[in-house]
């Protein structure tokens, strides 16, 4: 079984105890976190490893946070910029106004509290995975494309590799009509040579029976045509 990627952040904090207790609550919780004590020290370690997030001391040694915010921006403009959340002693209107401005999502104000810490990260993550697409969830169905993981009503849904595929197709393209053809395209690239039309609505049928209900219906059949992402 592959394991799971875990998403990175980025600790800057000069307070090593600090620090040094966000990062085992994140290893905790699944995160992979990695910490620098310093402006410098932040480039080092984001040009090492880069992150999915980072968690951003307001005043550090060698600067503020907002110095590695630029840098940030400047360096990776074409990543939709990678999410920050702003860890600041001072509950000032300017600093976050000022945070805000060069694309902040969020802070927190010290002392916080780790568990709205870790509520704050994770609908961070949450929102920036839907918004790259990364993610479905209509509160019934859930699928992380990332991670191939698919649930429906909180429980884990099996889910074939075939099934998966039509899966990110249908998502890709919801509300788009997909010809036969197209689909069975979609499935041999991805290594299902075998696949005809019949295999196809048979591999179609099987996920309709896993993800849908009688109040939750995702898949259309568009008689001899194809099928359409209707959620």
């Amino acid at each position: 079984m592959q394991e799971e990627k875990r998403q990175t952040v980025l600790i800057v904090e000069d307070d090593w105890e600090l620090a040094d207790g966000i990062a085992w609550m994140l290893e905790k919780e699944g995160f992979m976190p990695l910490a620098a004590h310093s402006v410098r020290e932040a480039e080092e370690r984001y040009q090492e490893k880069g992150a999915d997030l980072v968690l951003l001391d307001m005043n550090l040694p060698d600067g503020e946070g907002f110095d590695f915010c630029q840098y940030l921006r400047e360096k990776e403009p074409e990543l939709g910029k990678v999410p920050v959340l702003f860890l600041t002693a001072r509950d000032l209107e300017e600093d976050a106004l000022k945070g805000y401005e060069l694309g902040a999502q969020d802070y927190v104000t010290k002392p916080f509290s780790m568990k709205i810490l870790l509520k704050k990260i994770g609908v961070i993550l949450k929102r920036e995975q839907e918004e790259s697409g990364q993610i479905y969830d209509d509160g019934f169905l859930y699928i992380d494309f990332l991670r191939a993981r698919t649930t429906v009503k909180g429980q884990p849904c099996q889910v074939t590799p075939t099934e998966f595929r039509l899966l990110r197709e249908f998502v890709s393209h919801r509300g788009q009509l997909l010809t036969y053809d197209v689909l069975l395209d979609c499935l041999w690239e991805g290594g299902s040579q075998l696949m005809d039309r019949h295999a196809l609505t048979v591999n179609v049928g099987r996920l309709r029976g896993k993800i849908e209900d009688a109040e939750h219906k995702y898949i259309s059949n568009v008689y001899g045509m194809g099928y359409q992402w209707i959620g």
